[in-house]
């Protein structure tokens, strides 16, 4: 044996290969996951999301008229489908990677040649997946109860993206802090859900006192809500620069959490 063959064969492994396998394997596990169990992740959003529609959109809506220039209907419209998003992308990340510390296949994944930025992209991943997913069924549901023209597809498409992102990141943030399936539930019951609802979903800012148009301003899922429903009608309460930079710098600042609790192994080899 000469020793170039012996130099080859004693060569440190290829980082960026394996790097590359391990992302594609997350993403492939958590990508399955979604679509093998569809009855409980992509079904039920949808049927709330039709429920929805029925109460706040029918029932509600033909009292209220129009809002911001058009039906009620088609008003909210945007604002459900980020909402089953924003739900949607956080619960998936949340359950999937507290599941994986319980089951101690995290600890598999940490002592493995990985980066933690290949981890987390792969979680992060399987999250957009599913909002995504489950952003496209609600879409099909509301054009049975308004009409939806895309504005700006461009804009809608990042918008909602970004955001899918960002409470992809959240939920792995929750899921790292987490001992118990109980504390994965805290931050979307006690959250999520109110900021969402305070979010513009069902309402224009426009609507409420100065004071409290103020304080809605604090609600970050307020601006991704407007950034969305301006490039789906074309119309927003909130400057459209500022929403991406906000979408952009919760996403950046998020990430940079998760890599540094990652890096002192808090919440996960504790």
């Amino acid at each position: 044996m000469n020793d170039a063959t012996l130099s080859h064969r004693t060569a440190a492994p290829n980082l960026w290969r394996i790097n590359l396998v391990g992302l594609s394997t997350i993403v492939r596990k958590e990508s399955r996951r979604v679509v093998r169990i569809w009855i409980q992740t992509i079904v039920p959003p949808a049927i709330t999301m039709t429920l929805y529609f029925i109460i706040f959109g029918s029932l509600v809506g033909g009292r209220i008229g129009t809002m911001d220039g058009v039906p009620y209907m088609t008003f909210i419209a945007p604002g459900l489908i980020m909402m089953s998003v924003i739900t949607n992308s956080f619960a998936n990340v949340v359950s999937s990677f507290f599941s994986s510390k319980l089951m101690l296949h995290l600890e598999e994944m940490l002592v493995a040649p990985l980066a933690h930025t290949t981890i987390v992209v792969g979680y992060v991943v399987g999250g957009v997946v599913r909002g995504l997913l489950v952003a496209a069924l609600v879409v099909v549901v509301a054009m049975f109860f308004a009409d939806l023209h895309v504005v700006h597809p461009l804009i809608t498409f990042t918008t909602i993206l970004l955001t899918a992102i960002v409470f992809s990141i959240a939920g792995l943030f929750n899921a790292i802090f987490a001992k118990s399936f109980d504390d994965i539930s805290i931050i979307p019951t006690f959250v999520l859900t109110p900021l969402t609802y305070l979010g513009g979903v069902f309402f224009s800012i426009k609507l409420l006192p100065p004071f409290w148009q103020k304080v809605a301003l604090a609600n970050p899922i307020l601006y991704m809500v407007n950034a969305f429903r301006y490039g789906m009608l074309g119309s927003s309460d909130i400057p459209l620069g500022l929403a991406y930079a906000i979408m952009l710098g919760s996403a950046a600042v998020l990430f940079a959490a998760v890599l540094l609790l990652l890096h002192y192994g808090r919440g996960v080899r504790e």
